[in-house]
């Protein structure tokens, strides 16, 4: 199971980690937060806050109290830090010429993005709609699958996570997400996750074993709409070999299924390509993408699928109030703009050069490192030994006081997610930050 921050974070047993950390905010911040909770329902990941953000910009989250916190978390919507002022121009600019299109109506402003999201786009995916969020767009991207196929049944892996609406957890794999509403959507089959295969399959060839029972298990069923996944599992930063997913492609090809790439966290740039599914050669028949989409600053997600898939005319794929909204269009293009002239998918693979470097370096200092890996500009921090899931707890806590915020996967795995427009001073500070609480948690 996958937490934003582990143990303590919508748990009943509140880590000790956490109660110190609540002890120590100022007076302003805990008031803060007392009337945080007296308004919002509880809910695991979202409560107990951390503190209360009165400010965002760039790569620094500013606290009530002063606190200024880098941030390597972001909800991975920050690819060009919070508050770019193309973005922010941008919005401000639409807002008013044009703040809202009904349905029905076309805009040039969502035209225009919609031109600029196909040429964007691995060959083939030439068509788009929009959502106002992920989930919801993972909603479209399976309703299409099922008009076009004629079938209902999906794959998916167990601990994936495509959303958290009803219909996005059954389709992801999460125990936290699935706990306690019985029956999930119908139809809705499971496979062995992706960073679990040596588990499940052995240390001989583990993808090659479970791509042939992908294979076997599209053959079997014999009736699947489609496979939906994370190309590489995002939480943990854990990527297939790179001949995994062209295998999958052919499979689903040669069983009639649709292949679904989940690329809301890792599309536009962050994994040194525009689209993650670009390292891992294969292009799926829909991408989903979001989250950074709206530059950060607006809700905006999005299908691009293959022209073929332009068949159900007469039914309702998405239908949101929002869906081509002219504002949320205008932080998109302005965000697709800044990737390509501030030249950010290179700079990701700068930075993940530079990251791993300093991650390999921590490992070898610190047993309680147990593996380190990255994806363009997302850092995996393994945390090995038996109460691995506590030490992170403690550690999440530690770097939070020294001023850097980041979320845990798998209960174990710091993921360290930068903005692409940080400044290297500022990314080196955050690692030297990891590497002081480290120290001082593992001296």
């Amino acid at each position: 199971m996958t937490r934003d921050v582990p143990l303590s974070e919508g748990d009943v047993n509140v880590s000790a980690a956490r109660t110190a950390w609540r002890a120590g905010l100022s007076d302003q911040a805990r008031a803060a937060l007392n009337e945080d909770e007296r308004y919002f329902l509880r809910q695991s990941l979202s409560t107990p806050c951390l503190t209360e953000i009165v400010r965002a910009e760039g790569a620094w989250l500013t606290a009530v109290d002063g606190r200024r916190i880098l941030d390597f978390h972001g909800n991975s919507v920050h690819q060009l830090g919070h508050g770019h002022p193309k973005v922010v121009e941008a919005i401000r600019r639409e807002m008013d010429i044009l703040p809202f299109c009904p349905r029905r109506y076309s805009n040039p402003t969502a035209t225009a993005l919609a031109r600029r999201l196909i040429e964007t786009a691995p060959a083939g995916l030439d068509k788009t709609l929009f959502a106002p969020s992920g989930s919801a767009a993972v909603g479209m991207a399976l309703k299409l699958a099922r008009y076009a196929t004629g079938r209902h049944k999906t794959l998916s892996f167990w601990d994936s996570f495509h959303g958290a609406t009803l219909d996005a957890i059954g389709v992801g794999g999460e125990a936290l997400f699935r706990r306690g509403l019985g029956p999930m959507i119908s139809g809705a089959e499971h496979l062995p996750p992706l960073d679990l295969a040596r588990r499940f399959f052995g240390d001989d060839r583990p993808f090659d074993r479970l791509a042939d029972f992908i294979d076997y298990s599209l053959d079997v069923q014999g009736d699947v709409a489609a496979l939906i996944a994370e190309p590489l599992r995002w939480t943990t930063v854990a990527a297939p070999p790179l001949d995994f997913w062209p295998r999958v492609r052919e499979s689903c090809a040669r069983h009639g299924a649709l292949l679904i790439f989940d690329e809301i966290p890792s599309g536009l740039a962050r994994s040194g390509a525009m689209y993650a599914c670009q390292r891992l050669g294969a292009t799926p028949d829909i991408l989903v993408i979001g989250k950074g989409l709206g530059g950060g600053v607006m809700p905006l997600a999005a299908i691009l699928a293959a022209g073929g898939l332009d068949c159900a005319p007469d039914a309702a794929l998405g239908h949101y109030t929002h869906e081509k909204s002219p504002v949320a269009s205008a932080a998109a293009l302005a965000t697709l703009a800044a990737i390509e002239d501030e030249g950010l998918i290179a700079r990701a693979c700068d930075l993940e050069a530079r990251g791993l470097a300093r991650l390999v370096a921590l490992q070898a200092k610190h047993a309680r490192v147990a593996e380190v890996r990255s994806f363009g500009a997302y850092f995996g921090v393994e945390i090995g030994g038996a109460d691995a899931a506590a030490f992170a707890d403690r550690l999440m806590y530690a770097c939070l006081a020294r001023g850097l915020s980041f979320k845990i996967g798998g209960g174990k795995v710091i993921t360290l997610c930068p903005p692409l427009t940080i400044g290297f001073d500022d990314f080196d500070a955050a690692f030297d930050r990891l590497e002081a609480a480290l120290d001082a948690l593992d001296g």
